[in-house]
């Protein structure tokens, strides 16, 4: 039997896949070298995410690997039309982040009610500014993407007193389709974005979106930052037609260090950084080693991507 050939499109650290030594040739690459080692592939393991490589080095001559998986929920950075129309299947990392994310969204939202950005710049400046926080517990909440991420954000929120919302693709048991959103945006005191980016979510929060939502609401985006108009949102921070946002994600990662948004009173910045927690490249790899299996037996992959719509359905 011929040993297959896994190229890994890596950055440092490289994933650890000792359980496979001996079973696969491993090669590497990089956005300089992905074009030409691609026809040699008979796996690709996307494991910089956060490269754009493969939707330019795809469309090349000479054959193409059998089977992609990203090391990421996302996979917005890797599909182009040739590749969504090829044979080749392509699986993503989903069931790693959602609880992580999901914590780091509840820890927003408690630092929001709680006032916790302010605490901590009043210490800074040795102010004693006494203030009533609000409660979590009766707020409500409207989480847009309903897939293992945004369900695990709407049972933690719902964990703390909070009705959670949850808004997909169509309606379904348990799921407001769009057609509900900007009457769920109306009510809501948090709203969290989570949805993959696909030509319908790209740009779905703009000024309208953000001028229906309450003076007293806060925004949270943990899902890709084209999702969100950056312009629209800082100016709805900055005139106060919402209370205060924070972004995970952005339009251009990193953020220039000349960007407003950092400078923006009312907006917590962070690096892309609310699904990451200590051990998260192990579980990646456990994760791919579990897929590997499955794939060298001939048995049916999970988390298959419908590359026309740009997730794993079924959620």
């Amino acid at each position: 039997m011929t040993t297959p050939t896994l190229l890994v499109l890596g950055t440092d650290p490289l994933p650890r896949l000792g359980r496979l030594t001996g079973r696969v040739r491993v090669e590497y690459a990089d956005e300089s070298t992905l074009a030409a080692r691609l026809p040699s592939a008979d796996v690709l393991l996307v494991w910089d995410f956060t490269s754009h490589a493969v939707r330019a080095a795809w469309p090349g001559g000479g054959p193409r690997p059998r089977w992609v998986h990203t090391a990421s929920a996302g996979v917005d950075h890797l599909l182009c039309p040739e590749l969504a129309a090829s044979d080749t299947v392509v699986t993503n990392a989903r069931g790693v982040f959602d609880g992580p994310i999901a914590e780091y969204v509840a820890a927003l939202v408690l630092a929001f009610a709680k006032d916790l950005p302010r605490t901590l710049t009043f210490q800074r400046e040795r102010t004693w500014r006494h203030r009533e926080s609000r409660r979590l517990a009766g707020t409500r909440a409207c989480v847009v993407g309903s897939g293992p991420i945004g369900r695990a954000i709407a049972g933690t929120l719902e964990a703390l007193g909070v009705t959670a919302a949850l808004v997909g693709r169509a309606p379904r048991d348990g799921v407001h389709g769009p057609e509900d959103l900007d009457r769920l945006l109306a009510r809501a005191d948090w709203v969290i974005a989570a949805a993959p980016l696909t030509e319908s979510t790209r740009g779905m929060f703009d000024a309208r979106r953000f001028g229906v939502m309450q003076p007293s609401a806060y925004f949270v985006n943990v899902g890709r930052g084209q999702l969100v108009v950056e312009e629209a949102l800082a100016e709805a921070v900055r005139r106060r037609w919402i209370a205060g946002a924070a972004l995970d994600v952005f339009e251009t990662e990193p953020l220039p260090p000349d960007s407003p948004l950092w400078r923006l009173p009312g907006l917590v910045v962070s690096p892309h950084m609310s699904g990451d927690t200590v051990g998260w490249r192990d579980e990646l790899c456990a994760q791919f080693v579990e897929l590997f299996e499955l794939w060298a037996a001939g048995r049916p992959l999970v988390n298959v991507v419908d590359k026309q719509r740009g997730y794993v359905p079924g959620h």
